[in-house]
């Protein structure tokens, strides 16, 4: 049955998964499906000093809300253009003398939205809140603690001459904002700043294997197409990354979102083979007991790399990296999920330490295990690939470093799309490094002089100081 439609798009009872989008035109790689504003978004406890609380930018020197004291902005701008959202926030706080959790945070901040606009603030919207699902009666103990707790955290911070909620509906609000909120990004999409409740997009199921991605673009979420869509066919997403084997993302979905995962590649156990593979060398395999001692030996060892990270010690980072990658040569294969983590942590911390050679190699090797294991037009293998890209132009490696770059910008192009702050930079760094490739092929000697001389500092054929 249809419900209600938008754009290219259409709600359906979906089966045992409830309802479901479905295309109503058939959908080319790259193209939007539909863009969303949140309903209603905060930023991190922990980053809300660093990023704007309007459009979610970093900033070095945010400015601060006077009569709060806990909201930042870029500027006045961006503050004013907050203020519809943030002046019952800022009275709440100012009252209670001190922000609360992000959770009860957005909470607040959909409530208040929808009393000024009911639970729908535009026609596109295909759903209210009211008619999500909110999971609470498939939560473990553990998680209705957590849940009840905040409830009663918003009673204190909600203020006592607005409309006041039952306990009922406030956990239905906190279950909704438990599985349905989306994490956001940063201008650049590279790291999570907050989170925020998209109406449309938690219509969205899941898939392990999907045809769309979302990306943060401009202050509204994208759904975009990964490859071609037939008319009719279910719009789906991946809630988790697809790098664990079948059982472990099951686990992951249930815990997280509630429900039995059967789509294609859980069922079938697709790539399950490739995430735990081992060595094979003349027709011969290790020996399980060898698989096990690596295993734990890995496992081992990241929990040190994790707390060295930690503690800011990249050096020992790097000589633990090398003492499981070693460890594992001879036993895991280059798709085997342990060796894949190491290879990422070593390639970032070398490459933050300017070792951009061995970072280079190691790059290289974590794309290719990426490349058998993610689907071709993935957004995690175009971020990797754009990494490797960038390692290798770092080391001098121009011709692969070019090539790489293109790769990534080819597949942010389509999971990203043009108009991304992160395609834009990938552009200028393709033609960057295009110019480079050319001097390089009419003389290597004059491009490694140049090349040294910017790393230096100093005017190209400048002698030493005697």
């Amino acid at each position: 049955m249809t419900l209600q439609k938008k754009d290219a798009v259409e709600v359906f009872a979906a089966g045992e998964k409830g309802r479901g989008l479905r295309t109503t035109k058939e959908m080319q790689p790259g193209e939007v499906v539909f863009a969303e504003a949140s309903f209603a978004a905060v930023v991190f406890d922990s980053l809300s000093m660093q990023v704007c609380h309007n459009c979610f930018r970093r900033q070095a020197y945010p400015h601060r809300c006077a009569q709060c004291k806990f909201a930042y902005y870029c500027d006045r701008t961006c503050q004013h253009a907050a203020w519809e959202e943030h002046k019952q926030e800022c009275a709440a706080i100012r009252q209670q003398g001190k922000a609360p959790n992000e959770s009860v945070r957005l909470a607040a901040r959909t409530l208040w939205r929808m009393q000024r606009h009911t639970s729908k603030v535009s026609d596109g919207q295909l759903t209210t809140l009211d008619f999500l699902e909110d999971h609470i009666s498939k939560m473990s103990p553990e998680d209705l603690k957590v849940l009840n707790g905040n409830v009663q955290k918003f009673k204190e911070y909600w203020p006592s001459k607005s409309k006041q909620f039952g306990v009922d509906y406030l956990q239905h609000i906190f279950g909704v904002i438990n599985c349905n909120a989306y994490t956001m990004s940063d201008q650049k999409g590279l790291q999570a700043v907050g989170v925020g409740l998209f109406p449309n997009l938690c219509l969205v199921n899941h898939d392990c294997r999907p045809n769309c991605t979302v990306i943060l673009n401009h202050g509204k979420i994208e759904l975009r197409a990964l490859g071609n869509i037939s008319e009719g066919e279910e719009l789906t997403v991946s809630y988790v990354d697809f790098l664990n084997v079948s059982k472990d993302r099951q686990q992951q979905l249930k815990r997280q979102y509630y429900f039995d995962c059967n789509c294609e590649y859980c069922a079938g156990g697709v790539k399950d083979d490739l995430m735990t593979a081992v060595k094979e060398k003349d027709g011969k395999k290790p020996s399980a007991e060898q698989v096990k001692e690596v295993t734990e030996f890995t496992t081992q060892a990241l929990a040190k790399i994790e707390q060295a990270r930690t503690e800011g010690n990249f050096q020992e980072v790097v000589k633990l990296c090398r003492e499981c990658l070693e460890k594992q040569q001879s036993v895991l294969a280059d798709t085997h999920l342990s060796l894949l983590r190491v290879l990422r942590i070593a390639s970032e911390v070398l490459s933050y330490l300017q070792m951009f050679q061995d970072a280079a190699n190691y790059a290289s090797r974590l794309v290719e295990g990426y490349a058998k294991l993610y689907q071709p037009n993935s957004a995690q293998l175009g971020m990797a690939t754009m990494r490797a890209g960038v390692i290798h132009w770092h080391a001098g490696n121009i011709e692969i470093g070019h090539g790489m770059i293109c790769q990534a910008f080819a597949i942010l192009m389509i999971t990203h799309g043009p108009h991304h702050p992160i395609t834009k930079d990938l552009e200028s760094m393709r033609t960057q490094t295009e110019m480079e490739l050319r001097m390089f092929k009419q003389n290597k000697a004059m491009y490694h002089s140049m090349r040294e001389a910017a790393l230096n500092s100093k005017p190209t054929g400048a002698g030493k100081v005697h």
